[in-house]
């Protein structure tokens, strides 16, 4: 009797169902709420585009980047929305105010923007990504280039610094 017992708690209460089926269900539900939670908080991330050859001032600014034109300057090169415009090393040295090859392809960029006013020069935005190590001189040079090719807001990439956390309401 007792073994009879026994044998009836071993089965699964469903036939066909056996432990192992069960225990996927609930792995199953975790990676749906995962990939839920995944789609909702991709949209927090920056913008600008990440690269290890440059290293980035810190700020504490708390505004999200919008997406511009990303003027991004190693200490080999520029790049323009991804694209290698021009070796810095010539540029640097050059005695001009305003770097020709950069302007030309900032106002051909700004002729392709369809976010912004075309015909609003004050509507357009280019985001400048530098190296830290390079001299404000030459950092000067790319942005009176900006304001040359009538961008009118630019604006310098930043990472935001670590900061102390403070509870609310503490002073």
């Amino acid at each position: 009797m007792i073994s009879a017992r026994l044998k009836r708690y071993r089965r699964p209460a469903h036939r066909g169902v056996g432990p192992s089926m069960t225990a996927l269900i609930p792995m199953i539900d975790m990676l749906t709420i995962l990939v839920v939670y995944l789609l909702v908080h991709a949209a927090e991330y920056e913008i600008l585009p990440n690269t290890k050859n440059i290293q980035v001032p810190q700020s504490i600014s708390e505004v999200k980047p919008r997406e511009t034109v990303t003027v991004l300057v190693t200490r080999q090169a520029i790049y323009v929305n991804g694209a290698m415009l021009a070796e810095v090393t010539p540029l640097r040295t050059a005695e001009v105010d305003v770097i020709e090859p950069l302007r030309r392809v900032l106002e051909s960029e700004a002729g392709k923007s369809v976010l912004k006013d075309r015909d609003d020069p004050a509507s357009h935005e280019v985001t400048v990504m530098a190296d830290k190590e390079l001299p404000y001189s030459f950092l000067k040079k790319i942005l009176a280039t900006c304001t040359a090719a009538e961008y009118g807001k630019v604006s310098l990439a930043v990472l935001e610094k670590e900061r102390e956390y403070r509870r609310p309401g503490a002073v």
